[in-house]
């Protein structure tokens, strides 16, 4: 946890009061006044939004890859580069840089001799100890010449707060806020990190990615059940496994190939960065143009081969645990790009947002078989074809084939029945509803702007998508639904809890 300067509190009142000042018109035509979008000759997108309700800025760097872009053996890198770009470079993090390249090079140097004996069919045992002792030591060297945490150290002292970033199967995002005179403290550092990484530390990162997988996928009966059904329900696309990868993976790959990753998919043309707050695009831009023109123009990414086949039977797996039965069934759609996108989003929105929706009224609140229940689409990802997931969490002495029946009668009603014109006007008024909140500061802006502008090639999209859902009629969720929700589209997942099925038998 970082530690909180006086500096970080006062930007952190700032950015309340910020959020409590009204709000600047939020509509396209008010967004184009004071929006600059600017590509460097590298190929790197900037986007400077001039919001000056409070002298604080947000930034947000919006990477265009994912764990969708790994291959088998490399499962949970882009993950875990996301850690490493807060190491630090050449000239942050490091107490003795010459000295300390030269110790990585031996930790290299010794892994990969362990590594290689570690994967022999039958490998010398006593050999392996020497040398996993050898790379052992090796680390340490190398560890006793970092400045641990200085990258997040000066942010910290200088008053940044909000300091993270993620990883999902599309995007991989960077995000912090700084008061307006430390701007160009963030353009340093937010280039030099991606200019010149250095993967310092890089196992033992390793080894703290291994162990969120055993806390969140392993530990947890919600996550070994949901890797399970990602397997299942996708049988080639790169989307079947979870972002945190495979174990043998996360224990396997190494430095080389993280730079290998870092080389071929943080190349200038695949970033796109948002500045939103109390600043001057005719100063600004100049400024961001010297420190982030500096990274070089890379290769064009790959484009992603695999497609994943229809799908022609239905899939159906149970995993039994002591924990309460859960279930879930996902149907296939297609990715955010397709006409039908925002039909599949006003759908989801009739069965599952609030306590008027479909599920919760009759699932939870009326029949009281489920604790929670809902849909969404957008699962694992949105970029390239996915699912629409059902879900239902039992209530004691229910099961999953209740949940399951009940979905399934709203799912039929959808395909059989308009919806009613009071839902369908809520669908519409929620989504205005849901872009003004997320507009409502500057993080919200910076990330949303970033994100349309990195996926779509244009931040307008964000506006236009609300658009979309304006123009949804009951005949398209009546026709979509009809199209999509059919039994050899189908992969369900269930917990089942034999103690439980029996209780409810009873």
């Amino acid at each position: 946890m970082l530690r909180k300067s006086k500096a970080a509190v006062v930007l952190a009142a700032c950015l309340v009061l910020a959020a409590a000042l009204p709000a600047t018109a939020i509509d396209l035509e008010s967004f184009e006044k004071n929006i600059t979008v600017t590509t460097l000759d590298n190929g790197l997108t900037i986007l400077v939004y001039e919001r000056p309700t409070a002298p604080v800025v947000s930034f947000f760097t919006h990477v265009d890859v994912g764990s969708a872009q790994e291959v088998p053996g490399i499962t949970g890198l882009a993950h875990m580069f996301e850690h490493m770009a807060f190491k630090g470079t050449s000239r942050l993090g490091t107490k003795n840089y010459n000295a300390e390249k030269k110790a990585l090079a031996e930790v290299d140097q010794t892994y990969l001799a362990f590594q290689a004996e570690r994967m022999k069919i039958n490998a010398d045992s006593e050999k392996l100890a020497e040398l996993e002792t050898a790379f052992k030591d090796a680390q340490e060297k190398a560890s006793d010449l970092v400045e641990n945490n200085e990258f997040s150290e000066i942010i910290d002292r200088e008053g940044g707060v909000g300091l993270n970033a993620f990883t999902n199967t599309d995007t991989t995002g960077y995000f912090f806020s700084l008061p307006a005179n430390k701007v160009e403290l963030w353009a340093y550092l937010e280039s030099e990190r991606f200019l010149d990484p250095v993967f310092r530390e890089f196992y033992k990162e390793r080894d703290v990615v291994q162990e969120e997988r055993r806390m969140r996928t392993e530990s947890q009966p919600v996550g070994r059940m949901i890797e399970q059904f990602l397997s299942v329900a996708f049988q080639a696309h790169p989307y079947g496994t979870m972002v945190v990868g495979h174990m043998s993976d996360l224990q396997s790959f190494t430095r080389q190939d993280a730079a290998e990753f870092y080389k071929k998919y943080y190349v200038p043309s695949n970033i796109t960065i948002s500045v939103v707050g109390d600043v001057q695009s005719k100063k600004l831009v100049p400024m961001l143009k010297k420190y982030f023109s500096r990274l070089p123009a890379g290769p064009e990414t790959p484009t992603l081969r695999t497609v994943e086949p229809p799908q022609i039977a239905e899939k159906s797996i149970s995993i039994p645990d002591p924990s309460q039965p859960i279930y879930v069934e996902g149907y296939h759609r297609p990715s955010m790009f397709h006409a039908d996108d925002a039909v599949y989003d006003a759908i989801s929105d009739i069965l599952s947002s609030g306590r008027t929706s479909r599920l919760y009224r009759n699932l939870v609140r009326d029949k009281k078989i489920a604790a929670g229940a809902g849909a969404f689409s957008g699962f694992p990802g949105v970029k390239y074809p996915h699912l629409m997931l059902f879900f239902g969490f039992t209530t004691p002495g229910h099961t999953n084939e209740e949940i399951q029946g009940e979905i399934r009668v709203e799912i039929e009603r959808l395909k059989s029945e308009p919806v009613s014109d009071a839902e369908l006007k809520m669908v519409k008024t929620r989504a205005k509803a849901n872009l003004i909140r997320g507009l409502a500061s500057n993080g919200g802006i910076a990330g949303q702007l970033a994100t349309y502008q990195g996926q779509h090639g244009d931040w307008r999209e964000l506006f236009r998508s609300v658009e979309r859902i304006e123009k949804v009629t009951k005949e398209d969720i009546m026709r979509v639904a009809q199209e999509t929700f059919v039994a050899t589209n189908r992969t369900v997942a269930m917990i089942v809890n034999e103690d439980n099925a029996a209780e409810a038998g009873n």
